[in-house]
């Protein structure tokens, strides 16, 4: 007998289907009969007769017609939303999708497998897992060290040792023995006490790599999980049920007990769950649908799922590689935005940099001569401005190497933390098979992460408050030698003034959002944990303030780009130009005042999806290869490069003044 989930006001119904000719009306005619016979005051409804009400798919959102069959419109055990006109919902109310719905519909289950060890997971892997482009399987060295960690738990369960969360309560009830036969009550209480997070729920993308990582932490064989739950966790992501686990309510310490609490919950089949073929639903429903039993857990195995690190680092990895991007993409950007403004590359000259080589200096250098010398690719916007009367740029053009290069410093520094960090057994007690014992340690405390990515935030901030300087340069007449807001017509039109104001608040947020989170500790559970790390919150507001950086590099490639219009018909270097092209091919020039929002957005997406850095990189590469001599570095970011090779390419021919002593 076919049977449906149906979702109305918030609750999940099951609904069997017993003649193949029923509609789609009769469905959520009887999905509201049901609803209503539950609830003591008929759900506010009189009769199913008066309730206006449509059905659609909670996979894409698709609208059903009331009139088909359900068997030529729906699979056996769909999942459909019953929607009744007039209904506004409660704030608390969870949809069946959640934002972005138009993308996860798109959901196409992986062929290919990450083979997990818990040691050689990269960032990048975890993003990729993230995104559902991969499964997961464990290596068989993975599984023997799990097994041999089960054997100690089992052994110490049938000896009745008592062992902190194996055989005793949790934090301040660590000497209260708990008896034999109530070993799974306790790790399911803990579970669905623990579960106390509040927020908007993490989106599928940052389930499936919080979800991800816990795994590779319980294939390092330290955690006591058995062979047989872990593969069942493992079953649960391959098929993309995500359980709903809040943003909020960690600490940081022990672990992230909050948020992968409420991801255990989804596993043992309370709570609510999501996958692209339900949406949102009850977890028992969800797990049903792909054919998935809730875990029954056993001893030690709540505590194993729930001790971790696991939010702030799934979070830190998301953070590290979108602030890897944006970074290689701002000195683009920038070197757009010199190229309108006129100005000079003798500020990246070989010769000063090897002065000061910081890595990230040194190479952010490279990037813009690999841009902007007009010997290797001619620039008949920088020709046309060889010999003016200016002697050097303002800071916010010439700094770029220094300011943008202890950024690219400062996410090598985090992404070598968070890489140690995800590759880590972080569990409380950790079960060393080899030594036959059990030991009670910190390694959950959150620090290292949380202060890695305080100090990321801080570091990324900067790639915006310069570029928001920039803006301003390319707007403000007086600075730029363009037409104010980069318009004609001013007036009439206020072309990019609005834009700038809002790069100003993004990096007016940031300056709030960088005050370190970690610097910050409140006792919690009765003293016992007297001092925490605060690092979930630190990993959120990075991944807040990164986007902030991108939207304003957005803004300030949008004004760059329109800068180049007033120039016409001169033309920059040829990746700029490439540059240039990519911009239009997704927003038009301004010609005059038009609804901007969605030209920021298209100009973030090319950024996000690292299509700038792309279509430019093989022309940095390039030079690269003609210009480090045989004998260079392996290191890409540790180099020296010929000053000859730029001997024509400055766009300010004053080597000789002497005015170029001054230091602004």
């Amino acid at each position: 007998m076919p049977r449906y989930t149906v979702h109305v006001r918030g609750e999940w119904l099951a609904v069997p289907c017993k003649e193949s000719s029923e509609t789609i009306r009769w469905l959520g005619k009887e999905a509201l009969r049901r609803y209503i016979k539950n609830k003591p005051d008929n759900g506010g409804f009189t009769s199913v007769e008066d309730v206006k009400f449509y059905l659609r798919r909670c996979k894409g959102l698709g609208l059903l017609d009331l009139d088909d069959i359900i068997e030529d419109a729906l699979e056996d055990n769909e999942f459909v939303e019953v929607v009744v006109e007039g209904d506004v919902m409660s704030p608390d109310f969870i949809p069946s999708q959640p934002e972005g719905v138009h993308l996860y519909s798109r959901y196409k289950e992986p062929a290919e497998y990450i083979h997990m060890d818990g040691e050689n997971l990269s960032t990048q892997d975890l993003l990729n897992l993230g995104k559902g482009l991969f499964k997961i399987k464990l290596t068989p060295q993975a599984e023997s060290k799990v097994q041999q960690s089960r054997l100690l738990i089992d052994s110490i369960v049938q000896e009745k040792k008592v062992v902190y969360g194996i055989t005793t309560g949790f934090g301040k009830f660590a000497r209260t023995v708990i008896p034999v036969t109530k070993l799974k009550e306790l790790q399911e209480n803990l579970v669905r006490s623990h579960s106390a997070g509040v927020g908007k729920p993490l989106s599928p993308e940052r389930t499936r790599m919080l979800l991800a990582l816990r795994i590779n932490v319980l294939a390092k064989g330290y955690s006591g999980i058995s062979l047989e739950t872990l593969h069942q966790v493992i079953e649960v992501f391959n098929a993309s049920c995500l359980p709903y686990v809040p943003e909020k309510g960690t600490v940081g310490a022990s672990g992230d007990l909050a948020p992968l609490s409420h991801l255990a919950l989804g596993l043992i089949g309370e709570g609510k769950m999501w996958s692209p073929k339900s949406g949102w639903a009850d977890a028992k429903y969800v797990l049903q649908a792909h054919g998935l039993q809730p875990i029954s857990l056993k001893s030690k195995e709540g505590l194993a799922l729930i001790n971790g690190t696991q939010m702030i680092t799934s979070l830190g990895c998301e953070a590290v590689e979108r602030a890897n991007a944006i970074a290689k993409q701002a000195d683009i950007v920038a070197a757009l935005t010199l190229e309108v403004l006129k100005g000079t590359t003798r500020a990246f000259d070989t010769d000063i940099h090897a002065l000061r080589p910081h890595p990230g200096q040194v190479e952010v250098a490279f990037r813009f001569r690999s841009l902007l010398d007009s010997d290797h690719h001619p620039s008949e916007i920088a020709e046309s401005h060889r010999f003016c009367d200016r002697v050097q740029d303002a800071y916010t053009l010439r700094c770029c190497p220094q300011v943008h290069g202890v950024v690219n410093d400062t996410i090598a520094f985090v992404k070598n933390i968070i890489t140690t960090e995800i590759n880590s057994a972080t569990d409380n007690p950790m079960v060393f098979s080899e030594r036959g014992e059990t030991i009670s340690g910190g390694n959950f405390h959150g620090e290292y992460p949380a202060k890695a990515l305080d100090y990321l935030a801080i570091g990324v901030h900067e790639l915006a408050a310069i570029s928001e300087r920039r803006i301003e340069r390319l707007c403000n007449p007086s600075l730029s030698e363009l037409p104010a807001f980069l318009v004609t017509e001013g007036g009439l039109n206020s072309g990019f003034m609005i834009a700038h104001c809002t790069a100003a608040a993004l990096v007016s947020e940031n300056k709030a959002l960088c005050h370190p989170s970690s610097v910050d500790s409140l006792s919690t559970s009765a003293a016992t944990e007297d001092h925490v790390s605060m690092g979930g919150w630190a990993a959120r507001k990075a991944v807040r303030v990164i986007e902030h950086v991108e939207h304003v590099l957005a803004i300030e490639l949008l004004a760059a780009c329109q800068g180049i219009e007033f120039l016409r018909p001169l033309r920059t270097t040829t990746p700029l130009e490439k540059v240039y092209d990519l911009v239009r091919s997704v927003v038009r020039p301004w010609m005059k005042d038009r609804f901007m929002a969605p030209d920021i957005e298209a100009a973030h997406r090319l950024l996000v999806e690292q299509k700038i850095w792309n279509v430019v990189e093989p022309y940095i590469e390039k030079y690269r290869m003609e210009h480090i001599p045989e004998s260079r570095p392996s290191s890409p970011t540790s180099f020296s490069l010929d000053s000859s090779s730029l001997n024509n390419s400055c766009t300010h021919d004053h080597s000789d003044s002497l005015l170029d002593f001054r230091g602004s």
